[in-house]
């Protein structure tokens, strides 16, 4: 019990008012007539009679009415906890089925913790169970069936996302907005603290929400985990495939563990690593055999913890020779094959292999067979070699088009399809060149070229680029480097030639990187990673008009896609650990390995006092649950005011009958 305004209590004072008209009663004598005083004997007359207390019952009521006045403005209270206040509510049911529930017995204390609540609340109250991962999910309706809701609760799972307080206060504050009744949240977790937002305030609970919390543990558990892994996605030399893993501990004492590299099933190499108390270790392998295909490997370690579900980290591998590109140039022109075949070779170490041909011996040539092509400066293409290079980029092939003096003589781009403007010799002018102005240096081919700085231009084709994304434009503004995506294609424009007359831009050391990331771009290679995050989105097609189907085949070996679905989905979120195999809208075969989130292996918990603050309740009061846990129940104050001021009438209404009562009597004494 607590007193809100607890200065008023100084009021009581006033209770020695009572006391003190009381005591001021004066005592009387009747002169007699005596006719002489000498027989008496002088002596000191008491008056403790007449100072003794008289109607103690009205001195009783006064002293009460002003204790009570004084008691009414410091507004007393008493904490009640939920369990104690009653209403119409609804008793919402929360369980953390996150990937870190999987450690030891959680899983099973969260849902005997859940069914003590459901146990336990009144059969009158309205009740929904829903689940806690990246996103909150209802289970049930809001109902008062308690077979249904326990059955919800039996049929939990662990999964593998990651769970996160900052969803579960925004869905419950959409949540609240459709539900007038007040929420008590009866939370069943281990209370991760890595599940926290980077705010605070994103857990921010909604008005009239009482949240009720139910740890099933108390403190972290020591976890080790394969944190990591460092592995090439495509493979075309095994001599220079390495594989890095690093082996992390999180509240662990020091120790040494067993590192193995997988590969379709099979240990290929053993490493041991020792690993510091709480700390990490990095484990390397020289190679990696793999054979041609794609390859399902794991870096795992030997299980030493309750949650050996994190002990290994899938990826795939693809092993493949080198990607074949097919460079057409005319014949005259010596300069460009020579110019970017070797920026090729150099930057890509043997990932490309290159084949050049006149435009005289492109007719029999066929793009579906190359990574992607080069049309450096060409006056005309056969007929028959730019349509099917005009379906293979529908189809999802890639083009880089170089128009140089040559090509400028068009009326319109192949494939790219704009209409050449104007051809512009900036070496005719007093200036003699161009630089560079304007670049995106978010694009692939401009990132790792430091902006091309002082690449001068002596010749650039102005060209229509509706549609199209301009990444690069001279001082000018003329577009020397823009991008087109037909369908699930891409075609990259460079509006100056590739040779060394046209510009200067392949004596530059940055013609190799530039070279180099716009191959990697146009072969799509640049997405190869092998590995990727739960609850993460994999791009399915890049053209949402494009109704070419798409296969996705899950851990389970199930197609998760429905027919529609399939034609029309440009994502797929990735829902669960373990290999993704995907056949893309551009005829891409993927294999993917998917991993839990590692800030789920942190097993270290939220503490008291933050936990207090989320609660809105800086004293929590435990009270042991029905799983034997502990449930931190907030206490709420409840004044007290109304029963002390109805006190306090009762007590004024008595003394004004008991008083009236007295007066009565001393108006009839003689």
């Amino acid at each position: 019990m607590g007193l809100l305004s607890p200065w008023f209590l100084a009021a009581a004072a006033l209770v020695g008012l009572p006391l003190y008209l009381h005591l001021l009663r004066r005592h009387e004598s009747e002169a007699q007539p005596f006719s002489s005083l000498m027989f008496f004997e002088r002596r000191t007359q008491s008056s403790i009679k007449h100072r003794r207390l008289r109607y103690l019952l009205l001195l009783s009521l006064r002293i009460a009415v002003l204790l009570l006045l004084a008691l009414v403005f410091a507004n007393p209270f008493i904490n009640r906890t939920v369990a104690g206040v009653g209403g119409n509510k609804l008793l919402l049911v929360v369980i953390d089925n996150s990937f870190s529930m999987r450690a030891g017995s959680r899983l099973a204390d969260a849902k005997r913790a859940a069914l003590g609540v459901l146990g336990s609340r009144n059969p009158g109250t309205r009740a929904q169970v829903m689940t806690l991962g990246s996103q909150l999910v209802a289970l049930t309706g809001q109902t008062q069936e308690t077979g249904e809701l326990r059955h919800a609760v039996e049929s939990v799972s662990a999964g593998d996302s990651r769970a996160s307080f900052g969803e579960l206060a925004r869905g419950l504050r959409s949540l609240a907005e459709a539900v007038p009744m007040p929420i008590e949240l009866h939370l069943v977790s281990d209370l991760q603290k890595s599940d926290m937002p980077p705010s605070f305030q994103e857990m921010t609970l909604p008005p009239k929400t009482t949240l009720v919390v139910h740890p099933v543990v108390k403190e972290a558990a020591p976890n080790w985990t394969v944190e990591s892994v460092n592995a090439p996605g495509q493979v075309w030399d095994l001599k220079k495939a390495q594989v890095q893993a690093v082996v992390a501990g999180f509240h662990t004492p020091a120790a040494t563990r067993t590192v193995s590299l997988v590969v379709n099933g099979n240990t290929i190499a053993t490493r041991s690593a020792g690993i510091p108390a709480n700390s990490r270790a990095t484990v390397e392998f020289d190679s990696l055999d793999v054979p041609y295909g794609f390859s399902r490997c794991e870096v795992r370690i030997d299980s030493a913890d309750s949650l050996p579900a994190d002990d290994r980290f899938l990826f795939s591998v693809e092993r493949s020779d080198p990607r074949r590109v097919l460079f057409i140039h005319e014949a005259n022109d010596t300069r460009s094959p020579l110019y970017f075949g070797s920026a090729l070779t150099s930057a890509a170490e043997g990932v490309f292999a290159m084949e050049t041909r006149t435009v005289d011996q492109a007719s029999n040539a066929q793009p579906s067979q190359y990574a992607f092509v080069v049309l450096s400066d060409v006056l005309s293409l056969p007929s028959a070699f730019e349509e099917s290079l005009r379906d293979y980029v529908r189809g999802g092939g890639s083009v880089l088009i170089a128009v140089g003096p040559s090509a400028a003589r068009r009326p319109r781009i192949p494939v790219f399809g704009g209409n050449i403007l104007s051809a512009r010799n900036y070496s005719d002018s007093a200036q003699r060149f161009l630089t560079v102005g304007e670049v995106d240096p978010t694009y692939p081919s401009i990132a790792k070229a430091d902006r091309w700085a002082n690449v001068e231009f002596y010749f650039a084709t102005e060209a229509e680029t509706s549609g199209a994304r301009v990444i690069a434009r001279l001082t000018d503004g003329t577009p020397l480097l823009v991008e087109k995506k037909l369908n699930e294609g891409r075609v990259l424009l460079f509006t100056s030639g590739l040779d060394n007359l046209t510009n200067d831009f392949p004596l530059h050391p940055i013609f190799v990187p530039f070279v180099e990331q716009t191959a990697l771009y146009l072969s799509r290679m640049e997405r190869r990673v092998g590995s990727s995050v739960v609850d993460s989105f994999y791009e399915l097609r890049s053209d949402k008009d494009h109704a070419a189907s798409v296969e996705v085949i899950d851990p389970d070996g199930r197609r998760p896609l429905s027919l529609k679905e399939a034609a029309t989905s440009s994502t797929f979120q990735l829902s669960r650990a373990g290999f993704y195999e995907f056949r893309l809208a551009n005829g891409r075969h993927e294999v993917l390995g998917v991993n839990a989130d590692r800030r789920e292996s942190d097993l270290d918990v939220i503490p008291e006092d933050v936990l207090a603050l989320w609660r809105g309740n800086p004293a929590p009061v435990a009270q042991p649950t029905a799983a034997g846990s502990v449930a931190q129940e907030p206490a709420k104050p409840y004044s007290l005011w109304w029963y002390v001021m109805l006190l306090l009438l009762a007590a004024a209404l008595l003394e004004s009958l008991v008083s009236d009562r007295y007066l009565g009597k001393l108006r009839e004494e003689p």
